[in-house]
């Protein structure tokens, strides 16, 4: 069954002509006015401005988003949040107000209810705050799908340490965030546990972590590429934070550091006080004088996200020496899955906060994702209609992070069976996991499509070889 190269084919002579035109215009970014939530309506800008005060007036509960909008918004939409919190979600909910105040923007907000329609549509809160009703019935996850898909700890060389590529590992620092996102691959091991989720912990102490970590890279010359992560390194204190930079820069094989955080979209204040920036400026010299390239990476997913904070921070940590701010976001239904929705995005990252956009992955396959995953040939399709719109150096790669695998450009699949949604991947070397096993050299990865995006007879198959209940099927 399926079509195998024939359907890649199809998919390739898809018309790739944008729906309607995409005409580029220049907007200045906006900053919502947070005094149109009822909560929010004597804070001031020094408050606003407060890394502080964003952090201790972030919402985690039902009780927190009422403490903001009053009875703007209605009772089914709490109830469904519960729902989703009792049954379906994998992350609990940290929502700094920058996050908040991004949803619905332009909403009116003046009776009880009104804000209800606007809210349950917006494109940051359908993947910041989900709800049962998002979800897919049948399908809220793929049968296919784990809780660390990316095997990412079972690559651990040592605690937080993942050396899935040749030349370049990630070290996670920490298991939290400032914000929490539904989607995160690291559900698993990042964030509180949920009544779905009783997460995995991190064992050793975080100095002996980080230290851990150190050594192992100083004795591991073939390594010139970290990925600092966690979590949010925005969580971790800076003094910390530093320490472990300072350290990646005394290690000759290093090249390239990479910093991520979220947090330069959900808490720009963060990233643009005074002593990060200082204790940037420290790092930065020290790397040029060695020669090595610090970035950080962060993850927007929507246009209305990048507000003039999230620039302001961003063109401060380029002043601060940074070699340069990316943007990786996710690619998801619902969310920002139209040329359209990238080419906004794009614009506003690359036009107004100097943030370069780098790449938008595939959502991976985790459990209780499959609402927001797209399938692979409108991810192949959605990569050429964005061509030649950007910069060739802005122009983001869509990617997809096969199992086992690593990021593979959607167009890389070996073969895809569009009935089935299955699509075939190879990769040129393999990971420490792999290295004894015979045959891997000869191995063939895959991913799936949403069940709910295949033709019928594509979706008949899976209902006959799972049944009723969710679980692991043999490969197609």
């Amino acid at each position: 069954m399926g079509g195998g190269l024939a359907d890649t084919a199809r998919s390739q002579t898809e018309s790739a002509a944008l729906e309607g035109v995409y005409d580029y215009r220049s907007s200045p970014l906006v900053e919502p006015d947070w005094r149109r939530f009822p909560g929010w309506r004597d804070v001031t800008e020094t408050e606003w401005t407060d890394p502080q005060w964003q952090r201790a007036h972030c919402v985690k509960n039902a009780k927190g988003l009422r403490a903001v909008v009053g009875d703007l918004l209605d009772e089914e939409f709490y109830e469904d949040w519960e729902r989703d919190r009792l049954h379906r979600a994998t992350m609990s909910v940290l929502l700094p107000p920058q996050m908040i105040n991004t949803m619905a923007p332009e909403a009116p907000a003046a009776r009880p209810g009104e804000l209800t329609k606007a809210f349950h549509d917006d494109p940051v809160r359908r993947y910041m705050l989900p709800v049962f009703s998002d979800r897919h019935p049948r399908w809220p996850s793929h049968p296919m799908a784990s809780r660390d898909s990316l095997h990412e700890q079972d690559m651990w060389v040592v605690e937080g340490l993942t050396h899935r590529y040749p030349t370049k590992v990630l070290a996670e620092l920490l298991s939290t965030c400032p914000q929490y996102c539904g989607h995160c691959t690291r559900m698993d091991l990042v964030g509180n546990s949920t009544p779905q989720v009783t997460k995995n912990r991190l064992l050793l102490k975080p100095a002996d972590r980080a230290e851990r970590i150190l050594e192992h890279l100083r004795a591991s010359p073939g390594i010139r590429d970290v990925v600092v992560s966690g979590g949010d390194l925005a969580n971790l204190p800076w003094p910390k934070l530093e320490g472990f930079v300072d350290g990646l820069l005394d290690i000759d094989a290093i090249r390239d550091i990479r910093l991520a955080s979220k947090a330069l979209i959900g808490l720009p204040q963060y990233w643009s006080s005074g002593p990060v920036l200082k204790g940037v400026e420290r790092l930065a010299r020290k790397a040029r004088s060695r020669g090595v390239r610090i970035a950080l990476h962060t993850h927007a997913n929507a246009a209305q996200q990048v507000t003039p904070a999230v620039a302001r921070a961003a063109w401060d940590l380029l002043g601060a020496g940074l070699h340069d701010v990316r943007n990786q976001g996710v690619l998801m239904r619902g969310v920002n899955d139209s040329a359209h929705d990238l080419l906004d995005l794009c614009f506003a990252l690359a036009d107004h906060a100097g943030i370069t956009p780098y790449y938008f992955y595939m959502c991976d396959m985790i459990p209780n994702a499959e609402h927001w995953r797209v399938p692979l040939h409108r991810a192949q399709l959605i990569q050429r209609q964005i061509m030649g719109y950007l910069p060739g150096f802005a122009t983001p790669r869509i990617v997809c992070d096969v199992p086992m695998a690593g990021k593979r450009w959607v167009d890389q699949t070996d073969s895809y069976d569009r009935e089935l949604g299955v699509s075939h991947w190879s990769k040129s070397y393999l990971t420490p996991l792999e290295a004894a096993d015979p045959d891997a050299h000869s191995g063939s990865y895959h991913y799936y499509d949403p069940i709910d995006t295949l033709p019928l007879s594509g979706q008949r198959w899976w209902r006959e070889t799972v049944g009723d209940t969710e679980g692991t099927v043999a490969q197609p």
